[in-house]
């Protein structure tokens, strides 16, 4: 497991809080280029929830049940792909690592799948960097902010420094 420990990764914590991609404090000014996507990897429950209520379906979502800390019940889940990791606060699970691989792979064959994380799934947009195709596009929720929307091929190297700061338990 990779944990961010507060007091040796406090640049990294910082890094982590700007947006890795483009910032779109609304939504909707994001639709044309969410569309215009060949594979859309999505990382939050608000982000997931948005996409699906506007009628676009991401390959692969990743949902922990929960928007800002608090309890979230999804009730517009379109698949019934759904892989279930366990992934705690702060960290990158190997649990987590395999799963988005197994989902990435799943998602070759054209269907859509939800991985539902048992923690926090907040840190997954690292390992979907790692992992995912080059042309994919990555959307994740920056509090209180807005969308990011970023290509996976201009963040590999970003992801990996990044990585490459965890402690390994």
């Amino acid at each position: 497991m990779l944990r961010l420990d507060a007091e040796l990764n406090k640049d990294i914590i910082a890094e982590l809080k700007k947006p890795l991609g483009q910032l779109y404090p609304d939504f909707e000014d994001a639709i044309e280029r969410i569309k215009s996507s060949e594979f859309l990897i999505s990382v939050g429950d608000a982000t997931f929830t948005n996409l699906i209520n506007h009628d676009i379906y991401p390959n692969l979502g990743i949902i922990d049940n929960l928007v800002q800390r608090k309890n979230y019940d999804h009730d517009v889940i379109h698949t019934e792909n759904i892989l279930k990791a366990n992934n705690p606060a702060g960290t990158i699970t190997e649990d987590l690592w395999e799963t988005i691989g197994k989902a990435l792979r799943l998602c070759d064959s054209g269907e859509c799948y939800v991985i539902d994380v048992a923690g926090e799934e907040d840190l997954a947009v690292l390992p979907c960097i790692l992992m995912a195709r080059e042309d994919a596009t990555i959307l994740y929720g920056q509090p209180n902010e807005g969308l990011v929307v970023l290509n996976v091929s201009d963040n590999i190297i970003k992801a990996q420094k990044i990585i490459d700061a965890f402690i390994e338990e």
